[in-house]
């Protein structure tokens, strides 16, 4: 896979966790956040358990260690933190806020990159991670930013997603299986927050059948599909260009809004959506450029 096909691949899993805030606030309205979370990641666990065993099963498998497990845990912990925050906070906050708080991770990814791994970023990277920024601010129509409690737990959700965004697809190249990687913290996540659940909030079965269209839906598209793509497609993207593109799930859920439940942009919306989709142009079309100037040449 080419650098422009994974950034490509990148703009479809944006699409599909665009369209799975309105879900994920749905089904709030039956079951608490960690019921929700728990089922939905175990759901995506048995999406891709068939590439699981495939992967493990071909001749250049190579086994796994006690160290590989450990990575993928640290992975896991990390995705539970931000799912888990960030699902908490859309209980007490709008989902357009929800949306712009959480692309907070964008130039959070650059510079944790420099600081922990020493890569320094492509210059394009900062122009474009400042336009998404602005673009979902701008997106969201808020005119001043009034932080509520569920608005600090989408904060909160920020730093581990900034690290696994970091992370997940060298760890996945390291190993050369992407679906064990994408599985392994899948069924972590899963056990871990329906464990916590069961122990601590109030459940019922009525609920989660209340729920079914919500958790099928987050579960299959956005966890087993997108979260997996996500390992896949990193290993040959650069994590900063990751983050610039994965933030446009602001823009596809504004999309989302208009063509499914009849949301109309202001001026300042519509200037929101030009930043954004600007950011993801400069960021996938300078490799290209640096790729035809050699040859030209």
């Amino acid at each position: 896979m080419t650098r422009i096909q994974a950034n490509l691949l990148l703009t479809l899993i944006a699409m599909i966790w665009g369209s799975a805030f309105v879900a994920q606030a749905h089904g709030m309205e039956a079951m608490g956040p960690m019921m929700f979370t728990g089922i939905r990641f175990l759901i995506g666990a048995l999406v891709v358990l068939p590439l699981i065993v495939r992967e493990r099963r071909a001749p250049s498998a190579l086994p796994l260690r006690g160290g590989d497990a450990l990575k993928i845990v640290g992975l896991g912990v990390l995705l539970t933190l931000g799912a888990v925050l960030q699902q908490i906070g859309i209980q007490y906050t709008t989902v357009t806020n929800a949306g712009f708080l959480t692309a907070l991770y964008v130039p959070l990814v650059p510079l944790l990159g420099w600081a922990l791994l020493r890569h320094l970023p492509h210059w394009s990277v900062w122009p474009g991670a400042a336009a998404c920024l602005i673009g979902a601010f701008l997106l969201s129509g808020a005119h001043e930013l009034d932080i509520g409690l569920g608005d600090a737990w989408v904060i909160a959700s920020a730093l581990p997603w900034a690290v696994h965004v970091l992370l997940v697809g060298q760890v996945a190249d390291r190993m050369n299986s992407p679906f064990t990687v994408a599985g392994g913290q899948f069924l972590f996540c899963g056990l871990v927050s329906l464990a916590w659940a069961l122990c601590f909030e109030p459940w019922s079965w009525s609920g989660i059948q209340a729920a079914t269209g919500p958790l099928l839906y987050t579960g299959v598209l956005s966890v087993g599909v997108a979260f997996t793509a996500q390992v896949v497609a990193q290993r040959y993207a650069h994590a900063a260009d990751a983050a610039i593109i994965l933030s446009s799930e602001t823009l596809f859920a504004a999309v989302f809004g208009y063509l499914l439940m009849g949301d109309r942009l202001n001026a300042a919306g519509l200037l929101g959506c030009a930043l954004i989709l600007g950011a993801m142009l400069l960021i996938q079309l300078l490799p290209m450029l640096r790729v035809l100037r050699p040859r030209a040449a």
